[in-house]
């Protein structure tokens, strides 16, 4: 070892200049194949994350508190499936295509039907919790399914790490723009059927800057089953439609990949350690703790800015006319900003790259609270793609690193690139359920009427909370436990030649 990191010392400088090796150089086509897989599980990830939780509480009209059910078991049960998955992928035998193409490929069409009757209301009152969460929990395993597979892909992709982060860079735009695909079709269709739009005014209704309401706006309709059926009729309708209309969008990227990109899952000759030993030789690994750690905050943060914000536009900010538009304008600067954020992790190095782009969301979030006005919100949604874009880029980025960092320090111990990827998920996603619960177990305590065209103060305050505080201090606990991170660009470097010299 000592050799090693004395040859890495003495040929650091040559790295930065050198060419990639052309046997490892991969090719444009299959970068954008491998990056075009990405976008169907976005492209039905936002949807959720954008419109699900007015969805339940607005259109199918369940209650807050089951629809903060819905979400933390739902968000919790695909948690769980991450690391079964993972088992299972070890556990599966070689076939033509690999052991991870199957996975995405059979998962596939029953993803499509599950995301449909999530976005379905039943004929019936009594039950729609138990059909929303039913269908919640399989539309989360099958998501697990594709994500897992697909997301250790990038390991088998290269040797060169340079060209993994490249093919990154690639999968991360397409998944922004999977991203924003999914906002565009369901989120202007949904808003030009919104249930806002069956409130009529029987007085002027006007919220200030706090929050208070100093006349009424209530909706015509006088009962539950009344609303369901006719004040919510065009909205489901209207969510059913752009669902149907993501069926084409989502199969079509994943024949791309699965024709395009073959499946060079771990020669068959290694030997394999049991997934006990390698879970435990993994969660030993002090960098992938310490990265898992820093970006479950920094996600958690981001989930409550993404699943309230709507509400927050519709109810706290007087905007409910422009969030459809809002959201759009946060992922186009999202994926311009992607290949910005790529160049800057070259020039100045990952960890850098990551304090720069995520604390910059900070000021704006909270700028749009104090100041909840339309130029305001534009101007901070421009600024927020631009966090967005480095969240989503810089994890997915550094988890590769680890991986080496992993492999170089346990250089008899392979085939556990799933268990890293499957329960870096889990922990991010087990997070977001909680945090995702609970924000909407706080509006229930706040009083949030279901149905209502307009919610009282503290529903107002909770959602300027959920939008402001809570996030800034998520992010900043993140960037906290990041500063630990121990990968430094110098040590990205030595690991390379390292194992080079391994292999």
């Amino acid at each position: 070892t000592e050799q090693c990191l004395q040859l890495a010392s003495q040929t650091s400088g040559t790295l930065m200049t050198s060419a990639t090796d052309l046997s490892q150089k991969l090719t444009l086509c299959s970068k954008l194949c491998f990056a075009i897989g990405g976008a169907p599980k976005e492209v039905a990830a936002s949807a959720t994350a954008f419109f699900l939780q007015i969805y339940l509480l607005d259109v199918a009209q369940i209650n807050a508190f089951q629809a903060s059910m819905v979400l933390f078991i739902g968000k919790a049960w695909g948690a769980v499936t991450d690391p079964v998955i993972g088992f299972f992928i070890t556990k599966t035998g070689w076939t033509r295509i690999g052991r991870l193409m199957p996975w995405m490929i059979g998962c596939t069409p029953f993803l499509i039907i599950a995301y449909f009757y999530l976005w379905f209301v039943p004929p019936f009152l009594n039950y729609r919790f138990i059909w929303y969460l039913g269908f919640y929990c399989l539309y989360q395993t099958l998501i697990t399914c594709f994500h897992v597979p697909y997301s250790a892909l990038t390991m088998f992709l290269s040797t060169e790490q340079k060209e993994r982060d490249s093919a990154t860079a690639y999968r991360m735009t397409m998944e922004v723009m999977g991203t924003l695909v999914g906002a565009a079709i369901q989120g202007q269709i949904v808003a030009s059927a919104h249930t806002r739009k069956h409130c009529h005014n029987l007085t002027t209704a006007v919220a200030g800057f706090h929050g208070n309401i100093s006349h009424t706006e209530i909706c015509v309709c006088s009962s539950q089953w009344d609303r369901s059926l006719h004040c919510g009729a065009g909205s489901w309708m209207a969510f059913s439609l752009s669902s149907s209309l993501l069926y084409r969008v989502i199969f079509d990227p994943l024949l791309t990949l699965s024709l395009c990109i073959s499946d060079p899952y771990g020669p068959k000759s290694d030997k394999q350690v049991s997934f006990y030993k390698g879970f435990i030789l993994v969660m030993r690994h002090g960098p992938y703790l310490t990265l898992t750690a820093a970006f479950l905050f920094i996600t958690v943060a981001i989930q409550l800015v993404q699943s309230n914000f709507v509400l927050f536009c519709t109810y706290a900010a007087d905007l409910k006319d422009h969030f459809q538009n809002i959201v759009l304008t946060i992922l186009v600067s999202a994926v311009i900003s992607i290949p910005l954020w790529q160049w800057f992790l070259e020039r100045f190095g990952k960890k850098t790259a990551a304090f720069c782009g995520i604390t910059w969301i900070m000021p704006f979030t909270l700028m749009l609270v104090f100041i909840p006005n339309v130029v305001v919100a534009y101007v901070v949604a421009v600024s927020s793609g631009l966090s967005v874009a480095a969240s989503l880029l810089l994890p997915w980025s550094m988890l590769p690193d680890v991986v080496d960092d992993f492999r170089l320090a346990n250089p008899f111990s392979r085939g556990h690139e799933a268990i890293f990827y499957s329960f870096y998920v889990f922990f991010t996603k087990f997070a977001s359920s909680i945090s995702l619960g609970v924000s909407t177990l706080c509006l229930e305590f706040a009083g949030y009427d279901t149905g209502a065209c307009k919610q009282p103060a503290p529903v107002v305050y909770t959602l300027k909370l959920l939008i402001g505080a809570a996030p800034v201090a998520f992010i900043v606990t993140g960037l906290m436990i990041l500063l630990l991170y121990p990968i430094s660009e110098d040590v990205r470097l030595r690991n390379k030649v390292c194992l080079e010299e391994l292999r």
